[in-house]
């Protein structure tokens, strides 16, 4: 029997036990993606990010949730970033190239008013119009359809990994959703693999721009998700193409987990770049909690 170390981050706050928990593996020689994925669902996070070699970036990254490999993952990138920087693995660079299943990203540390955040590129957006059964998917995180912003449209958007955007009015729906995952992949009829993410404009705190809650696809062996990089990413697509598409570029917080005492921050920076084509940008800041091992 093998120990694997893994280190255990909360992404998006600089308070333990605040934010997204994720899993960082360094030391992966010899693991194969069966072992990956035994370790994350031994970790039970959403999320383990493993760092391995890789002959196209300065990192390879593989992301497994308990149930699944996904492609990519924002909570885990940052708290991969922070330990591969306090264990002195990231050298001096400010930039570092990751390579992961949707291609190679560039990462930017950067140090502000002595508070480290780590910058992680997206995948250009992609959106789908959402046709399914509108009662029974509020029905499925215990809302009724007259709780939807009906200004705005339900649509799956990726930045890297697909979920499916819910316009909430009101701040007071949030308190009261309880997701049956179980339910989700009946009603996504475009994409049964899909997370739910509803949001709203309304907000706890008067510096972010959106809230949101993101509750699990019931493959991935969770049931939310505290905080998401991604899907804070493809909101940033959303908000230009959906609520202010007049708008060139827009930078603005997202809050989420506070439901749940998880509260976190994601910034995101998002920018048109052509008619069919973003650059997106999420970045966080992360906090060391403990370190464990799992037994191989």
């Amino acid at each position: 029997m093998n120990e694997v170390k893994v280190y255990h981050y909360d992404a998006f706050s600089t308070i333990p036990n605040k934010g997204n928990p994720a899993g960082v593996v360094l030391d992966t020689d010899g693991l194969a993606e069966k072992d990956m994925q035994n370790i994350a669902r031994q970790a039970g996070f959403s999320a383990t990010a493993f760092v391995l070699d890789s002959d196209t970036a300065d990192f390879r990254l593989k992301y497994f949730t308990p149930g699944h490999e996904i492609n990519l993952c924002g909570h885990a990138t940052v708290a991969a970033l922070f330990a591969l920087k306090q264990e002195g693995k990231a050298g001096l660079y400010n930039v570092i190239n990751i390579e992961t299943n949707v291609g190679v990203l560039p990462i930017e540390i950067i140090n502000d008013n002595n508070e480290t955040r780590i910058k992680m590129k997206q995948e250009n957006p992609q959106f789908i119009s959402f046709h399914g059964d509108v009662e029974r998917l509020c029905h499925s995180i215990g809302l009724s359809v007259s709780e939807l912003d009906s200004r705005y449209p339900i649509v799956y958007g990726s930045t890297g990994i697909w979920t499916l955007l819910i316009p909430v009015k009101s701040l007071v729906s949030f308190k009261r959703m309880t997701p049956n995952n179980d339910a989700f992949p009946n009603i996504l009829i475009e994409n049964s693999r899909a997370s739910l993410h509803p949001f709203s404009l309304e907000t706890i705190d008067k510096n972010a721009l959106m809230h949101a809650r993101h509750f699990s696809s019931p493959y991935s062996g969770t049931v939310e998700d505290p905080v998401t990089g991604t899907a804070s990413g493809v909101m940033g697509a959303y908000y230009l193409t959906y609520i202010k598409p007049g708008l060139h570029k827009a930078e603005f917080i997202v809050e989420q987990g506070q439901e749940i005492n998880r509260d976190g921050r994601v910034k995101v920076e998002v920018c048109r770049v052509a008619p069919q084509q973003m650059d997106i940008y999420i970045s966080g800041t992360a906090v060391s909690v403990n370190e464990f091992h799992v037994i191989m």
